[in-house]
């Protein structure tokens, strides 16, 4: 009998064909192998019903070269109201820095 020892990838929620992964209140989006990632801080929670929902969402593309210093990884910084808005925001910035290669 052979034995698969392929390693398996984590699965990661996607959006728009990237990884998705939160942590507490930090979301990343991309793909850490690629040159950059979109990091979004949520900074704020305003409550609805029984749900916390993003209403301050604070979003930076970041340049996932670890011999840049930390400021230079930043690459561009904005403040959205919606977690969607900082999504969508972070899918085109994403888009057009990973065409650039």
């Amino acid at each position: 009998m052979s034995e698969n020892t392929s390693v398996k990838e984590p699965c990661f929620f996607t959006y728009k064909g990237k990884p998705l992964v939160r942590k507490g209140d930090t979301i990343y989006y991309g793909d850490m192998r690629d040159q950059y990632v979109v990091m979004m801080k949520i900074k704020n929670n305003q409550k609805f019903q029984d749900l916390n929902l993003a209403d301050q969402v604070t979003v930076q593309l970041l340049a996932t070269d670890p011999t840049l210093p930390p400021q230079e990884m930043i690459r561009k910084k904005s403040e959205k109201k919606s977690l969607y808005g900082a999504i969508e925001i972070a899918s085109i910035w994403l888009e057009r820095e990973l065409e650039k290669k």
